[in-house]
Order: C-alpha cells, then structure tokens, then sequence
C-alpha cells in the first residue's frame, strides 16, 4: 500500500462496508482503504448485544494490530447502535459509527412520510426510537425491518444469486400501510442494502432511496483531509472465515475497483 497516505480500516459482518468504502473512495481516492469482511461473523443484527460488543472488540483489535489503520468504520448500523462506546474506549485511532439516515431523510421528506427498511436488530434498537423522536417526531415513519434482505445481498455477491422476488415482497409489505401512498423517501438503514439501491428503485417508484455512506465519508475527510495528500492508493479485501473465493464475488469487487483480496486470520 502507498505508505505516504493514511490507511482506513472499514469493517462490517460481510459486503455492507463495500457500500460505505464505496463513497469513502469516490471523495477521497488518495486513500488506502482496508474493507475487512467478517463472513464468520455475519449476521451481526442476530447476535445478542452483549455477545457482539465481545466479539467485534476482539476481531476488530486483533485486525488493528495485525493493519496499523489510521481510522477506523465501523460500517454497520446495527453494530454501530451496540458496539460504539467499547471499541471507541478500546482502541486509540478514531472510530465512525454508520446510523440509520433518519435526520437527513425527515429534512429531505416534502410528505412527512417516510420508510425505514433495516434488519430486525436496527428496527428494534432503542437508538433507532431515539433518533426517530428527535429528528423527525413530526414524520409518519414506517419501519420494515427485514431479516431476509442482507443474506440475499450476501448471496448475491458471493454466487450471483437474485432475489427480485424478496424486493417485491418487502415492497408489499411498505404497501400495508395506510400512508405507503405518501412516502417520498426511504431509509436503507443497512449497509448492504444500498448496494442493490438500483433493483430497490424499481419497487419504489419516485420514492428517494438515502442512505449513511456520503455521510460517512464526509466525516472520514473531516477527520483525515490534512492528511490524504495525492498519489496512488490502494483498496484491499480482508475476509475473515472460512468462506471461499468465489469468481462471481472477485468480478464484483474487481468493479469497484478491489483488486487484492486476502484471507487473514485474526485468532
């Protein structure tokens, strides 16, 4: 990796940090960037809180001694709802947090209205009811979360596998609510989900998809812009698991522009 630029580790349970590292390269190429894909780990919405927070410490300090990041993402909303206080208190570099995009989705609405598409885990968790309140108490917000939608992605990335029934059938349910008709604008309030943003939109016609990746990498400038300098940078897949490459999920994170991925062990 190019050493005169800084290095940032961007980790979630599987593809979901593709999303968010996706929008960290576009703002800031001249960054290395580090995508660490827990496949063991994956799903992190089924974990019990406790259990995670133990988990994702130990991966993730385990990662941080063996990569020497700069930054560190932790690119999941319903890890980043657990799990942020402890690994902030944990490790020595700054950690970002991914939260569901509610605020500027409530600033965004014309209708008032808007949807929450995220995991069981992210619907259910009291900071998800706390964001709602205060910023957009004056909304109708319909929340759908969803346990089927991340695995798919997964598949999708690993085996080319498409679900574009299961998009139907989330749609559907939005549909139940009295004001679906109203809702302007949605919520991918999991990082997987804005990589299928395209096949999402056909299901929601002139409703706005937003999501936390431009966000995030707003934050990552903030927090490196006098340091990111110029030159060439690089992007790098770590897979922790047993999982094996496949060549469908090589072609996809050779389109983002990944083309080293590794296996590393952080026993």
């Amino acid at each position: 990796m190019n050493n005169s630029a800084p290095r940032v580790l961007v980790f979630d349970s599987g593809v979901g940090s593709l999303s968010i590292g996706r929008e960290i390269h576009s703002r800031l190429p001249a960054l290395n960037l580090l995508y660490a894909l827990d496949s063991a780990g994956f799903p992190y919405g089924e974990w019990d809180e406790n259990k995670l927070t133990e988990h994702i410490c130990t991966t993730v300090m385990a990662l941080v001694e063996q990569t020497k990041p700069d930054l560190m993402v932790l690119a999941c909303n319903s890890a980043s709802t657990a799990v942020l206080p402890a690994l902030r208190q944990k490790l020595s570099i700054p950690v970002v947090g991914v939260v569901p995009a509610i605020k500027p989705a409530a600033k965004l609405s014309r209708s008032g209205v808007i949807g929450l598409l995220a995991t069981p885990g992210t619907v259910r968790r009291p900071y998800t009811a706390q964001l709602i309140t205060d910023f957009a108490q004056n909304c109708t917000v319909i929340s759908v979360g969803n346990a089927e939608l991340a695995p798919a992605i997964e598949r999708l990335y690993w085996s080319g596998d498409q679900a574009e029934s299961l998009y139907a059938r989330i749609a559907d349910t939005f549909a139940q609510h009295p004001r679906c008709n109203e809702m302007d604008t949605l919520v991918l309030a999991c990082t997987h989900f804005p990589l299928i943003a395209g096949e999402l939109s056909k299901h929601f016609p002139g409703v706005h998809l937003i999501d936390s990746g431009e966000a995030i990498a707003r934050r990552v400038e903030q927090l490196l812009a006098p340091q990111t300098g110029g030159g060439h940078a690089e992007q790098r897949a770590l897979i922790i698991g047993d999982r094996p490459f496949s060549e469908t999920f090589r072609q996809r994170l050779q389109a983002l522009g990944i083309e080293h991925v590794v296996r590393i062990s952080v026993r």
